[in-house]
């Protein structure tokens, strides 16, 4: 009888368990659909504001950033940056004290309207990263609730969070798991559990049943076949590892901060600093008549579909803002810009190599770009195949990843994001703890 009830008892646990596991995706899911919609209205208020006179977002972007640092540094403190390199962070830091900090719910609100409002004012910035942030924290709250003490329970619950809020804000369910195992735990110790395919497939599927089952760019039935079409995929793996491997040096370069006047500028005035590039943001903006502002996704899905065609200049100016966008210091993701520069690549060179399918093109350019940025092939290549719906250019989608992989680690060594969690956790040390009590962080390195 005593085994019975330890085994019902058990059994109970086990049940109470999967059901908050359950939960938790399902809430997920419903934050990022949320969130997506936020986006979605953020970036068409900005459409209205540029429609009734361009000019305004002169002062619209200065003003708005500027409010926007102001209150990452007064109501939603630690709110700044992507949610990436914070959640990769979370899973290194020994001290949970700071890690409920870092994942509490307050800053995951902060989160969402703050980038929204940074959509409003044309930042560059997109909402994947801020969404793995979310969904980290989501489930951190779950695990709390549960009373987990067990260190890789409690990591393994964020690892799964972060990568179902990455999934659900995609709507790749598959990518959002390789994306755990890649690029949230790549120095981590620890397996993709039964839980965390879960908690990310639950999440994908209440998406799906909230908004339906679209895709990211739109379908395409692009083939690229062994042969000179494969010029291509040389062609964009170079360009896209360069231009993503720099893009990744120079934000690493400016995480350690800003030279000379500008560096002095930015810590003594942030948001004086954060309103001048509102106002950087906005000039190019003009320049280019709107093309630069937001994620980025419009573009993209017109280069994507063949409808928009777009010169050389608007990746440099996209690639521009979202530099000036990060040294801003305002919460917002890199991954929906970086997938709009990549398609921006694609859609120039697909007119130097005629005979290649144009929009196959377009789908190598985004992914070489893409993969050059964050140092994760193959994340890089399902994020691209199921955002466009296309399995047929799987194996050109490979090797134009693993090509850029090559190439963009000749210029930066180190990946991006494990770079940028390096950064945050220095900056934990260096900031005095909450309470005297508290004891400084016992941490590892998030890439060895």
């Amino acid at each position: 009888m005593h085994y019975l009830r330890r085994s019902a008892r058990r059994t109970t646990n086990q049940w109470r368990r999967s059901i908050t596991y359950w939960i938790g995706a399902i809430l997920i899911g419903v934050i990022a659909v949320l969130f997506a919609q936020m986006g979605d209205k953020a970036a068409d208020l900005r459409t209205e504001i540029i429609n009734w006179h361009p000019w305004a977002m002169l002062f619209v972007a200065p003003l708005g950033m500027a409010f926007i640092t102001w209150m990452t540094r007064s109501v939603f403190k630690g709110s700044q940056g992507s949610g990436i390199p914070q959640t990769i962070a979370t899973l290194h830091i020994s001290n949970y004290t700071l890690v409920d900090r870092i994942l509490s719910l307050k800053i995951s609100v902060g989160k969402i309207l703050l980038t929204c409002l940074g959509l409003i004012c044309g930042a560059s910035i997109g909402r994947e990263g801020p969404s793995v942030q979310v969904g980290a924290s989501i489930m951190h709250a779950f695990s709390r609730l549960l009373g987990q003490s067990n260190v890789a329970a409690k990591r393994s619950m964020i690892l799964a969070g972060g990568a179902a809020g990455m999934a659900a804000a995609f709507n790749t369910p598959l990518a959002g798991i390789v994306f755990a195992i890649e690029e949230l735990s790549h120095s981590f110790e620890q397996r993709t559990s039964g839980s965390t395919l879960t908690i990310v497939v639950v999440s994908g599927v209440t998406a799906i049943a909230l908004v339906g089952n679209y895709t990211y760019f739109g379908r395409a039935d692009v083939d690229i076949p062994v042969g000179t079409a494969w010029i291509a995929v040389l062609t964009c793996g170079i360009l896209g590892g360069l231009a993503g491997g720099s893009f990744a040096a120079l934000v690493i370069r400016i995480s350690k901060g800003l030279p000379g006047f500008l560096g002095r500028f930015s810590k003594n005035k942030p948001v004086l600093f954060s309103a001048a590039c509102g106002l950087l943001i906005a000039i190019f903006g003009l320049i280019s008549h709107g093309t630069t502002y937001g994620t980025g996704y419009q573009q993209a899905r017109g280069i994507f579909s063949g409808h928009d065609h777009y010169p050389f200049s608007f990746f440099a100016l996209k690639y521009i803002t979202m530099l000036i966008t990060y040294c801003s210091g305002i919460p917002g993701g890199m991954f929906a810009p970086s997938l709009s520069i990549g398609a921006g690549i694609g859609g120039w060179v697909e007119q130097f190599l005629p005979h290649t399918t144009p929009g196959a093109v377009v789908l190598l350019g985004t992914v070489a770009y893409f993969c050059g940025v964050a140092q994760a092939p193959l994340t890089a290549t399902i994020i691209v195949m199921e955002i466009s719906d296309n399995q047929q250019v799987t194996l050109a989608l490979l090797a134009t990843s693993f090509l850029a992989f090559g190439v963009s680690k000749m210029i930066c060594p180190r990946p991006l994001y494990g770079a940028l969690a390096d950064r945050f956790m220095e900056n934990l040390d260096r900031t005095p703890p909450a309470e005297p009590q508290e004891k400084a962080p016992e941490q590892k390195s998030a890439h060895h």
